[in-house]
């Protein structure tokens, strides 16, 4: 991760002292967030408005989650692999960012949403979220409202033909986006899985301030 070295020039003797420790604890403080305006997916069209379910069975819509950075995920709860890795390394990831830094971590919130409403119920997955976070908000809906949140993410999903018992596996994407207070696209989440969370929480760290 870049970030713009940050030096302290020796301070002259003449300095009065409060002023010197102003001086020096500026320089030894944090980094300022990268501007969103230098962020890889700013100006882009991923994102937009959606109306799902939560855990409860209650309305949840983008707009609700209006001044907090979001993580937002798409898979299913019946995923056999990919998405319980995913959304493992993504909390590791946020977990490592909250425990670095506790106060900006309560400014996001991390959300997993379904492209398999046949079978993720409310219910479902509010279980599926709750094993990897308390933390982490689980979203489903109807077929039509899942397609919706799917499209404004650019998110793509396919439904296998099921086998002779019914079972099925869906072919999804696999981004993890990183959205900014009003929703807007700031980054993708590194998808590095044996790194313990190290370059997620160092992306959190680059844009979140």
């Amino acid at each position: 991760m870049n970030r713009r070295a940050m030096t302290c020039r020796k301070l002259s003797h003449k300095i009065p002292l409060l002023f010197a420790a102003a001086l020096l604890a500026s320089c030894g403080g944090n980094p300022s967030p990268t501007p969103e305006s230098q962020a890889p997916l700013h100006g882009s069209s991923i994102g937009g408005p959606f109306t799902l379910a939560d855990s409860a069975g209650r309305t949840v819509r983008w707009s609700d989650f209006d001044g907090k950075y979001r993580i937002v995920y798409f898979g299913y709860t019946w995923c056999p692999d990919v998405c319980p890795t995913d959304v493992a390394r993504i909390i590791r990831g946020y977990n490592r960012f909250k425990q670095a830094e506790p106060k900006l971590a309560t400014q996001i919130v991390p959300i997993f949403i379904s492209v398999d409403p046949e079978r993720d119920t409310p219910a479902k997955v509010g279980e599926f979220a709750h094993a990897f976070s308390d933390d982490l908000v689980g979203l489903t809906g109807t077929p039509a409202q899942v397609k919706a949140a799917a499209d404004a993410f650019k998110v793509y999903y396919q439904k296998e033909k099921p086998d002779k018992d019914g079972n099925y596996f869906v072919n999804h994407s696999t981004n993890a986006y990183l959205m900014g207070r009003m929703g807007e696209p700031i980054a993708l989440l590194p998808d590095d899985v044996d790194d313990k969370g190290q370059a997620i929480a160092a992306e959190l760290k680059k844009w979140i301030g």
